[in-house]
């Protein structure tokens, strides 16, 4: 039997998860997801794939999260012809999702092209367009968990509950040879054990192989009750409230909006904030809100109310007038908007109008990929740069991490024991460097075998045996030096030196000294060009 599986993202990385699988009867992918964080990294998106779209058979997506399924318009435009995979309720938020992400390109591209005109720099295509995504979802095929799927000549396919989002699944794959089987299991995305709204993470057990996630890697998390959760909440909100602003929270549109607004109207119903509104400003969250709705029989919700969603002070603002309407409140208000790293949406726009006010507060409540806006925030920068125009960061900015959507590194390590006999090896992936070496550490105190643990870098290409060892690919090539992936790269330091620079010519005392100061950086140039 000749499988092969090659690393085409979320390796050495968090994002762009694609898995590229090839049997001797055909090929396929799992996963078909967008690079996001540092420019460097997103750059990749605009790469043709490391291999031949037309020569696909199929497509298995885990779940909806954009790092997962948004470049599947682009498989599709450069002639992948087959049939995508995926859950129902993943089918029905990559119908909001991707056209949504098509837009964002769109406009963003809009804007990259108006500067680069300006600057006499050549204009850029993006990478699909809201038109091209719609036509994509023609060719998902939905499927329930834990039924067999047929995709093609030797390789079935199954779903199980990942316990991540609505609709995210792990994936059972099995690759016929005769009388024998190859047995995969990607684990996509792991939800957290009690997760409100979804059933624990499942899976079957006895696996030639075995592919997982790592993003908390080497973090562990306190168990935090549903009334705990949203004591904490309560108090975010509250103390937000008491500083006299608004408080603004980027969110992702799937999943955590829709936890947020459960949590906010519990809150509301018993009196314990006292937000006079609160503004989901997200056209995309406010589609995906209503999918959970159509869903909702299938959610473990705590309440039996008939709109879990709803309230009287919530409002759904869903065009540009109204999103520009918020503006004029400047205390006792909540605005959730996506997305959840600040990297793109009307969060941005929210964020330039707070961000220097002391008063107001920014709660972060997911995970922040290195390079993204919400990273730098995270990491406390005084001051950053949106759509070009420098911000000073003055506003309280606040980490939650009780809404992780993500298992943490003991409950990862749980999830691969009970998946056990592993009988060759596990890729950890999708995770930062230190993440999956934590997690490797912790597999091996265990008990597993430290030779049967790999972490591939992106692009690494492996031969999977039923027997016998695990073998790299000789001669691959690298998209992407590792050591630049996980950090910020030189437009991240671009711009915080830019703004350093600023910030140093304003405090000087002098004209003088400022002249002074330009001349030492025009001669520090002048030096490096000579070299």
């Amino acid at each position: 039997m000749g499988v092969k599986v090659k690393f085409c993202g979320a390796a050495g990385t968090v994002t762009g998860s694609c898995y590229w699988v090839q049997t001797d009867d055909c090929q396929f992918l799992v996963d078909c997801g967008l690079f996001q964080g540092a420019k460097t990294v997103k750059e990749l998106n605009y790469r043709p794939f490391p291999f031949d779209p037309a020569k696909i058979d199929f497509v298995l997506l885990t779940h909806a999260h954009t790092d997962h399924t948004a470049l599947v318009p682009k498989l599709i435009k450069a002639g992948f012809t087959g049939s995508i995979y995926t859950t129902p309720a993943t089918r029905s938020l990559v119908h909001y999702m991707l056209p949504d992400s098509g837009y964002i390109q769109e406009m963003e591209v809009r804007r990259l092209n108006q500067r680069n005109q300006q600057r006499g720099r050549p204009i850029v295509q993006p990478i699909y367009t809201r038109k091209d995504a719609e036509m994509s979802i023609d060719q998902i095929r939905p499927v329930n968990y834990d039924k067999w799927l047929d995709p093609n000549k030797g390789v079935r396919a199954r779903f199980w509950n990942a316990g991540h989002i609505l609709g995210s699944s792990s994936i059972e794959i099995e690759i016929a040879d005769g009388t024998k089987h190859m047995r995969l299991l990607f684990s996509g995305d792991l939800g957290p054990e009690n997760k409100l709204m979804h059933k624990d993470p499942d899976a079957p057990s006895d696996f030639d192989y075995v592919f997982c996630e790592a993003t908390y890697g080497g973090r562990v998390r306190d168990d935090v009750t549903v009334a705990k959760r949203r004591e904490i909440l309560a108090h975010e909100i509250n103390s937000a409230m008491k500083a006299g602003g608004d408080l603004v929270i980027p969110s992702f549109a799937v999943e955590r909006s829709q936890e947020l607004l459960l949590d906010i109207a519990y809150l509301l119903r018993q009196k314990t904030i006292p937000c006079t509104a609160v503004f989901l400003d997200s056209p995309l969250a406010i589609k995906i809100t209503s999918v959970f709705s159509d869903f909702a029989s299938s959610l473990s919700l705590e309440e039996n109310i008939e709109n879990p969603f709803d309230h009287p002070r919530f409002h759904f603002t869903e065009t540009v007038d109204e999103s520009k309407s918020i503006a004029r409140f400047t205390s006792g208000v909540i605005i959730m908007a996506a997305s959840g790293m600040c990297d793109a949406g009307r969060i941005r726009h929210h964020l330039k109008n707070h961000l220097w006010r002391p008063k107001s507060t920014i709660l972060l409540v997911g995970y922040q990929a290195e390079g993204t806006l919400g990273s730098l925030l995270e990491a406390g920068v005084k001051s950053v740069k949106i759509q070009g125009e420098a911000i000073q960061v003055r506003a309280h900015i606040r980490t939650l991490d009780i809404y992780s959507g993500h298992a943490d590194s003991d409950g990862l390590v749980d999830w691969i024991s009970e998946r056990q006999p592993i009988k060759q090896s596990i890729f950890l992936t999708h995770g930062s460097g230190e993440a999956l070496s934590a997690l490797q550490k912790a597999l091996i105190e265990k008990g597993f075998a430290p030779d049967k643990i790999i972490i591939p870098a992106l692009d690494d290409e492996f031969n999977l045996r039923i027997s016998g060892k695990t073998t790299k690919q000789r001669g691959t090539e690298h998209r992407l030096d590792a050591n630049v992936l996980n950090k910020p790269d030189w437009h991240n330091e671009l711009a915080q030196l830019t703004l350093d620079i600023r910030k140093n010519l304003e405090d000087a005392a002098s004209d003088k000294q400022r002249v002074k100061i330009i001349k030492q950086l025009k001669k520090t140039i002048a030096t490096s060009k000579n070299h």
